[in-house]
């Protein structure tokens, strides 16, 4: 899968909708949005290579990290998103493709993309 094709690339996807982010905290979250996009690019470009651990762990990464920008405009959204964070954690390490898909949905959901991810791409 190519790391430059955001409309095959479920991390590349949500990547774009960062931009909700941006419009809803303003300026300030303008390098954090940069941030979270290097680190899913990073993730898809890990996945594209064969990486599977390493694309998890950079997808990993940058949902934490959108919790910790999530608890600083409403600490219980916060709370709420870094427990889908573990929970994401969690259900790879089980192998529940499942229950980590649906936390990536659930992510990708707070940062303004209404769609699910198809199975296909998992």
């Amino acid at each position: 899968m190519s790391p430059q094709a955001p409309a095959i690339d479920p991390f590349l996807k949500l990547a774009d909708n960062l931009g909700e982010l941006e419009i809803t905290v303003g300026a300030r979250a303008r390098p954090v949005v940069a941030e979270l996009r290097a680190r899913l690019r990073e993730a898809a470009a890990a996945r594209a290579r064969g990486d599977l651990p390493g694309s998890l762990d950079r997808l990993r990464s940058a949902m934490e990290r959108l919790a910790t920008v999530a608890s600083e405009l409403d600490p219980q959204e916060g709370a709420m998103m870094l427990a889908v964070a573990r929970h994401f954690t969690e259900s790879l390490s089980r192998g529940d493709k499942d229950a980590a898909r649906d936390a990536v949905n659930l992510m990708r959901h707070k940062s303004g993309d209404p769609n699910d991810e198809d199975q296909s791409s998992w």
